[in-house]
């Protein structure tokens, strides 16, 4: 009798693989953008067939969606690493400066740029995004509502609700300035959010 004997898959090998793709995909998507890199010019930069690319994402949108997922893990650490501060208001405005460099890096924000833009086209991408931003909205807004209870600041809800979206909008907001303005003086804007956060947070 003869068995069909197939070999198991080594799941840090396959880790290994699916992130030489995301590693080819994002250059492919800094350089061409979503629509316009194709699976073999992502083959192409990952040094490996597209049918061997195919056993790990299904398609592009498949990859869209990795880093999607990929860009709610960084925001997720970053409110986990928020929580642990002594004084994580304080902490917001003192951090001005590592964020604003962050958001002013095009290797930083060139992916999630794609990705908002490919959002307001593809339905499922939108809906990852929507979903990410709620998580990420249920775990900061007991932390800045907590803060300002402690400093016995007003914590009504469309207050709360307008500070965080203001604060988001911010440095959703500053890659966008950096395109259109190259030669922004970063010492005068790290001033800047810190006036900002700090009326806006502990006002």
């Amino acid at each position: 009798m003869k068995f069909d004997v197939k070999r198991r898959t080594d799941p840090e090998r396959a880790q290994n693989r699916r992130n030489q793709v995301l590693q080819a995909a994002a250059a492919c998507f800094a350089r061409s953008g979503f629509h316009g890199a194709s699976m073999s010019e992502i083959s192409k930069e990952a040094g490996m067939s597209a049918g061997h690319i195919y056993n790990y994402f299904e398609n592009k949108e498949a990859i869209v969606m990795a880093f999607v997922d990929l860009e709610i893990e960084h925001v997720t650490g970053q409110l986990r690493e928020l929580e642990g501060k002594d004084d994580p208001l304080q902490s917001m405005i003192d951090d001005a400066p590592r964020h604003v460099d962050d958001n002013l890096d095009p290797e930083f924000f060139q992916l999630p740029l794609e990705m908002f833009a490919e959002a307001a086209r593809n339905p499922k991408i939108a809906e990852a995004l929507r979903a990410g931003d709620q998580a990420a909205m249920d775990r900061f807004r007991p932390i800045i509502k907590r803060e300002r209870e402690r400093r016995g600041l007003p914590v009504d809800d469309a207050l709360l609700d307008g500070r965080i979206d203001t604060v988001v909008s911010l440095f959703h907001g500053l890659p966008i300035r950096a395109l259109h303005r190259p030669q922004i003086n970063r010492e005068a804007l790290v001033e800047g959010y810190r006036v900002a956060l700090t009326a806006l947070l502990l006002t």
